[in-house]
Formats: C-alpha cells, sequence, structure tokens
C-alpha cells in the first residue's frame, strides 16, 4: 500500500494522527468530507484495536445522523468483526472501514484518502515532532 510522507510506524505518532483526524472529522460541517477523515483514520488507527474499534464507532454516530441504515449495519457488523480481526491477526491493510467495501478486502488508497493521511502527517510532525 503505497503512501506518501513518513510512515506512521511509532503507536504515539499512530495514535495522534489518528487523533487529529477524529478531530477534523468531528468539526467538518460537510458530511462526505466527515467520511473522508474517518476513513482516514480507519487506515491510520487500524492495527491498534482501541483506536480500531473508537474509528467505527464514530462512524456510527455518522451513518446515525444521516439516517443511512446500510452504513448503520456494517458498521454494527465491523464493530462485532473487529476483535476477532485483531485476535487472529487478518486486519486488510489500507481499508477504507465503510461499508461499501468488503470488510476483509484490502485496498490500497485513493489519491483524496491519502492526501488527507499525508496531512495529518505532516500536521502532527510539525506541532508534536516526529
Amino acid at each position: 500500500m503505497p503512501m506518501h510522507g513518513p510512515p506512521v510506524v511509532d503507536r504515539q505518532h499512530r495514535r495522534t494522527v489518528t487523533a487529529w483526524l477524529l478531530a477534523q472529522a468531528r468539526r467538518e460541517p460537510q458530511h462526505a468530507q466527515r467520511w473522508l477523515y474517518l476513513q482516514a483514520a480507519h487506515v491510520v488507527g487500524q492495527p491498534e484495536l482501541r483506536l480500531h474499534a473508537r474509528v467505527h464507532g464514530q462512524m456510527l454516530l455518522l451513518a446515525w445522523r444521516q439516517r443511512d441504515a446500510g452504513e448503520i449495519l456494517g458498521q454494527l457488523m465491523r464493530l462485532v468483526l473487529t476483535p476477532m480481526g485483531h485476535l487472529s491477526g487478518r486486519l486488510p491493510a489500507g481499508n477504507s472501514g465503510r461499508s461499501d467495501v468488503s470488510a476483509f478486502a484490502t485496498m490500497d488508497p485513493g489519491p483524496a484518502l491519502a492526501a488527507v493521511i499525508t496531512r495529518a502527517r505532516q500536521e502532527c510532525i510539525a506541532a508534536h515532532g516526529p
């Protein structure tokens, strides 16, 4: 999965970047942009169970606010699958976490998602160091 900018390999950096993305999602008035931030947070936070579940919880809340029954069901399913994925070690890298893609599909983030992740990394490095 090619990514631009420094990789998020340090646990604290992963937490910082994920928190930044979730904060941006909360502030964002446009639903489409909120989903983009949440998907980026999913890609970055997925390797850590607590972050992964937190992102799916935020996705569920947004789906609820939008009254999107399909997304609500998809996020509920992912919240149930998340611990099993971590226990089995079978987490699909790069997966956006949305209900319109398989919960088991490894993905390459598209340009828009990669750009959001790169910006988050840069913002967090500028604020907190590498």
